[in-house]
């Protein structure tokens, strides 16, 4: 760490099941970010840690005087593409670690309670669950709802799961990287462009409102890629161009630490997380249990003010919708 510069990234890797704790609470000390905790290699525990003293998590906006509550569920993990900067590890390989619909109606039901707006379900690719349908259908029955696909499975009995949603409470987001397919292709796979471009034409003649996601590398990118969608016709509250974070199986991106984002409460099958674009990193666990809504909630409190207590501001949004 003494030979890094400041603001540099560097790997840690403990052999001690105690290591991956002591070095969070070194962190807290010494001002040095914990900014991924990453699974296991041969030898033990990796971390990713930002040297204090450089830019803090580049290209974030800051968080708007109201900002809608909104609750995350990842319906499933496992996906019918393999995304080189997937945040979440999602692929065909993944393990599905899907939310039962049980539990997705009942954390519906907790957020309507708890005043939330709008719920978001995302993956891995959710249409690959054969059950999407019902479960995309008890979120929208409490909350408006936000379905985030790459649009390419819209055939047959997902085609129907699709048209069995209700128009009025239902909104999809579409990944679309480029202008062109040859980024877009060259990230998410060959053929990837065109079959989401098909995917949003059904959609939206289907009569759905459509959102258009792109995750971009750079300042030039995201200029054209604002033009080529207002071009296309997406209206300005419907794009979302977003910097690629350093999670997942990204090797490049933002670098962030829990404590520098403001926290969009994520369920997935194993526990409730901070943020979606963290929600298969330890870093970013709140609590291992779901349900309710409320005591998870509590948690993410406690947490923001253990933050507060060691001088870390929570004043920037990193927008996955």
């Amino acid at each position: 760490m003494a030979s890094a510069d400041p603001g540099d990234v560097v790997e840690f890797i403990g052999t001690d099941p105690a290591d991956a704790p002591e070095m969070e609470r070194w962190s807290r000390v010494t001002g040095h970010a914990i900014v991924g905790r990453v699974g296991t290699a041969a030898e033990g525990e990796i971390l990713r840690i930002r040297k204090a003293g450089g830019a803090s998590a580049p290209a974030l906006v800051p968080a708007p005087s109201r900002r809608e509550r909104r609750l995350w569920l990842y319906a499933n993990f496992d996906c019918n593409l393999s995304c080189d900067y997937c945040c979440v590890r999602s692929s065909p390989r993944a393990a599905r670690r899907a939310l039962d619909l049980e539990t997705v109606s009942t954390l519906a039901s907790d957020a309507q309670a708890l005043d939330f707006e709008r719920i978001f379900v995302t993956g891995g690719e959710p249409f690959l669950l054969p059950d999407i349908g019902p479960k995309v259908a008890a979120c929208a029955h409490r909350l408006p709802t936000t379905v985030l696909t790459n649009a390419m499975l819209f055939e047959g009995p997902r085609r129907a799961a699709l048209e069995s949603l209700p128009r009025d409470r239902v909104t999809l987001q579409v990944s679309i990287d480029s202008p062109t397919a040859e980024r877009h292709d060259a990230h998410r796979g060959a053929g990837s462009w065109t079959r989401a471009r098909d995917g949003v034409r059904i959609a939206r003649d289907l009569g759905f409102r459509v959102r258009v996601a792109a995750t971009v590398s750079g300042a030039g990118e995201r200029e054209s890629m604002d033009r080529f969608l207002a071009d296309e016709g997406v209206p300005k509250e419907d794009r979302v161009i977003r910097p690629m974070a350093l999670r997942g199986t990204a090797d490049e991106g933002v670098a962030f630490s829990r404590a520098e984002l403001e926290p969009e409460p994520t369920v997935t099958a194993g526990g409730l997380y901070w943020h979606p674009v963290g929600a298969d990193d330890d870093d970013f666990l709140v609590t291992t249990e779901i349900l309710p809504l409320a005591r998870g909630l509590d948690a993410i409190e406690r947490k923001r003010s253990e933050d507060r207590e060691f001088g870390a501001s929570v004043a920037s949004v990193f927008n996955c919708a």
